[in-house]
């Protein structure tokens, strides 16, 4: 039971990041962009986050530097995507690069000492509970606030009229620029949520799930994340269940490597990813399933009829 225990908790904790990542890139590709900068802008908002810990700021600021990390590299893919009609898969890997470099130059200063992680929440006479209490009420702030941006988002985009609108944009641009929506203004602020979120999966990343300063550290968590809407056909709650299902695939291999099964440690860690390129094959042969949600103007450049 304590390993089955473990196993939950562990997974739920490992998807962390991947919800906040892949629902905010969910929300970009809604609105008919497509950043592919994710891994750069979770490396950011982890960069940003330990450097405002190490500083001495209280955790919120730096959750929230790590936050406006991720949403600052954003806006620079929105100026080269949205305003210069640069290519979008362009841009996407150029911020990707970007961002790890300007995270290993930052992380030159912080050391290699551990910081204090961010702290569990503890709630009397309910974390208590055998079994129960540790599964569900034993977690940080950051793993209930993902659970929370899962239900907002659903509830934004299939319950308002922002959220139609913002789907409106992702099949025509044209349409929606016709009737008069701000087509631009409302594809950058997609775009600055999508890098609020990328920043938050970072800080989560540096200040709660490994709180030690690693070059890297995300390791290929936001393409991992940029996947997950693929793998979820462009619904949330598909992510937020792949999501879970990719961190239990992490969990597994760690726990696998520490019972020490006979399978090279190489093969389990690459586990996840295996994974993932499978999902997305099998994926891939229903195109039909696709087409149903996917964004008709995905990755084209619109730009207003003046």
């Amino acid at each position: 039971m304590d390993l089955f225990i473990a196993i939950f908790t562990g997974t739920i904790i490992a998807a962390t990041p991947l919800i906040f990542a892949a629902l905010g890139e969910l929300v970009v590709e809604k609105s008919g962009v497509l950043n592919l900068g994710i891994e750069g802008m979770m490396l950011m908002g982890a960069a940003f986050a330990f450097w405002a810990v190490i500083a001495g700021l209280p955790m919120p600021v730096a959750i929230l530097a790590g936050a406006l990390g991720g949403a600052a590299a954003s806006l620079l893919f929105g100026v080269l995507a949205l305003t210069f009609l640069t290519n979008q898969y362009a841009a996407g890997l150029a911020l990707a690069i970007f961002g790890s470099g300007v995270s290993a130059f930052l992380g030159r200063n912080f050391g290699s000492a551990p910081i204090d992680a961010l702290k569990k929440i503890y709630i009397p006479y309910l974390s208590d509970i055998p079994v129960v209490g540790p599964m569900l009420f034993r977690f940080d702030p950051m793993v209930y606030f993902a659970i929370v941006m899962f239900f907002v988002i659903s509830w934004f985009l299939y319950r308002t009229k922002g959220g139609l609108v913002l789907r409106t944009i992702g099949e025509s641009p044209e349409t929606a620029h016709a009737i008069g929506y701000p087509v631009i203004r409302i594809r950058y602020l997609a775009v600055l949520f999508g890098g609020l979120m990328a920043g938050l999966a970072g800080a989560y990343l540096s200040v709660a799930y490994t709180p030690l300063w690693v070059e890297n550290m995300t390791a290929g968590k936001g393409w991992i994340s940029l996947a997950l809407v693929v793998f979820a056909t462009w619904r949330p709650l598909r992510v937020l269940l792949g999501a879970w299902l990719f961190g239990g695939m992490t969990i597994l291999q760690l726990q696998g490597q520490a019972l020490g099964i006979a399978v090279p440690s190489e093969l389990l860690s690459a586990l996840p990813y295996l994974a993932t390129i499978i999902v997305l094959v099998i994926i891939s042969q229903n195109r039909q399933m696709l087409a149903l949600h996917f964004p008709a103007s995905l990755a084209k450049p619109f730009r207003p009829a003046t």
